[in-house]
């Protein structure tokens, strides 16, 4: 997900990490198949993002764990 840019909107394909940050990121709404709008991608600063109208921010880390289609 680190490539996306702001103002694109893309859809979560699968998560590339452990049961816990799975399990964190499933209760913030980031399941597969949601639609994800990236807010902000200023390097080196976390991203923002807009899931089901709700904005959050990710480290750059989890994000990197975030697979996008």
């Amino acid at each position: 997900m680190s490539k996306v840019q702001a103002g694109e909107t893309v859809k979560l394909a699968n998560i590339e990490a452990g049961r816990d940050l799975n399990s964190r990121l499933a209760s913030m709404g980031l399941v597969p198949n949601v639609e994800i709008t990236v807010v902000s991608n200023n390097h080196p600063g976390p991203f923002v993002i807009s899931v089901k109208n709700s904005k959050m921010m990710l480290g750059r880390g989890m994000a990197h764990k975030i697979l996008v289609l």
